[in-house]
């Protein structure tokens, strides 16, 4: 690209695990990270971020989005330009919607858009690029893609199939004012579980594709977990305090990612409104009802060369 050259980029929050599909399932929820990059006449880094956790970003070459966007160059054999970054963070981060994701995937997809006219990126080198990066696919998966993801990593490199949701389900997302550690979250499980626990979050994973695909009514049994929700219990009382009513309640609760925010798949709009009202009155933690819908599209990204509008 030339100097001066622009690539907008917009990147939907996800919710990994969906209480039973650990590492493996995640879904894309309307609530967006929005990135302009710019080429400059010069090297060097001129970054600028508003929104969540603007604060704490770094603004040098330890930024997630830069790192992720030179590693793409590194990748095809380029040498990364000097850059302007303006982000605009929508993503709760810290809060178990996938901050980190999004932002991988953003620098991924302004990677491409920068490098449009020289290298052919394919949806698979995006995910493989974005993999490296975030260690696992099932965040990133619906991050660039969109919709219901199954993300799994096989000789072929990490793989995805995107499914439509069903249009029945109706999510809803609590958010604490608290942050979770992803790192600490992962640490509380234990290295091995018993067969009866892996047997049981198999048939609830099978079961949960059915559930948000064509069943919603099933959608209670179908979040059912047991292989991570409750060790990680001890450090968000909150949160498990507020799942286990709202599953006591007849809502498909579970834990976003590794917390603290809770996913609601409610079954439609009045029911969402029930569930935000009893999260209010049921413990002392306030939380931000966030009534999303589920993301088709996955990251974008545009092209604007120098001068047009």
């Amino acid at each position: 690209m030339a100097v001066g050259d622009t690539v907008q980029v917009q990147v939907p929050a996800t919710s990994a695990n969906l209480g039973p599909g650990f590492d493996t399932l995640g879904l894309a929820l309307s609530v967006y990270d929005e990135l302009t990059v710019t080429v400059l006449p010069h090297d060097g880094l001129e970054i600028e971020v508003t929104g969540s956790g603007a604060a704490d970003i770094p603004r040098d070459e330890s930024n997630l989005i830069v790192r992720s966007i030179d590693h793409v160059y590194q990748d095809v054999g380029r040498e990364m330009p000097g850059l302007r970054l303006i982000a605009d963070n929508g993503v709760p981060h810290g809060r178990g919607l996938g901050s980190s994701g999004a932002a991988v995937a953003a620098g991924v997809l302004a990677a491409k858009g920068l490098l449009a006219d020289e290298v052919d990126l394919s949806d698979t080198d995006l995910l493989r690029l974005a993999t490296e990066l975030e260690g696992h696919p099932d965040n990133v998966a619906p991050a660039l893609f969109g919709g219901l993801t199954i993300a799994w990593t096989g000789e072929r490199g990490p793989q995805h199939k995107k499914l439509i949701v069903h249009r029945g389900v109706a999510p809803l997302v609590l958010v604490p004012e608290r942050t979770m550690s992803t790192t600490l979250a992962r640490s509380l499980q234990p290295p091995q579980v018993s067969r009866e626990d892996a047997v049981f979050n198999v048939s609830r994973s099978a079961l949960l594709i059915a559930a948000l695909t064509q069943s919603p009514e099933l959608l209670l049994d179908a979040t059912a977990d047991r292989l991570h929700q409750d060790y990680r219990a001890e450090a968000m009382p909150e949160t498990h305090a507020l799942v286990q009513a709202l599953r006591r309640a007849g809502f498909a609760a579970v834990v976003s990612g590794a917390g603290p925010s809770v996913l609601v798949l409610a079954d439609g709009p009045g029911s969402r409104l029930e569930a935000l009202a009893l999260a209010e009155s049921v413990t002392d933690t306030p939380w931000e009802g966030l009534m999303l819908a589920v993301d088709v599209r996955g990251g974008t990204v545009k092209n604007r060369a120098e001068g047009s509008t």
